[in-house]
């Protein structure tokens, strides 16, 4: 009967073996994807970073050219309501109060669109 013992024991001994082995091979495995995962990390941030910077210097430009256009209107809109005012002193009263409110409402819209530009630009 030793003999038998001294077999299973030694087929034990080969299962257990393979058994350290297989799991060995799984946490190099792994190990070696994460290595890998680390390696396409960085080497993917590198231009992410840079597309990231160039968005930044686009907005940026956007923002200041909404800002330039966005003075150039109100000038332009400042010098026509100068232009008209006298216009608007020889109307009527009802006249010159629907005047003033659709003055009122396109400054309105001109601040909802100057804010929509702007949020959109950061």
């Amino acid at each position: 009967m030793p003999e038998i013992k001294d077999i299973t024991t030694g087929i034990t001994k080969t299962a257990r073996d393979a058994a350290y082995v297989a799991v060995g091979l799984g946490v190099m495995g792994f190990q070696r994807a994460q290595v890998r995962r680390q390696e396409l990390v960085k080497r993917f941030a590198q231009p992410r970073t840079l597309i990231e910077s160039r968005l930044g210097d686009v907005r940026g430009e956007f923002t200041k050219s909404v800002k330039s256009v966005d003075e150039a209107v109100e000038n332009v809109i400042g010098r026509v309501e100068s232009t008209f005012e006298p216009l608007e002193e020889r109307l009527p009263t009802q006249a010159r109060d629907l005047v003033k409110q659709a003055q009122a409402q396109a400054r309105e819209a001109r601040q909802q669109l100057r804010n929509l530009l702007l949020s959109a630009a950061a």
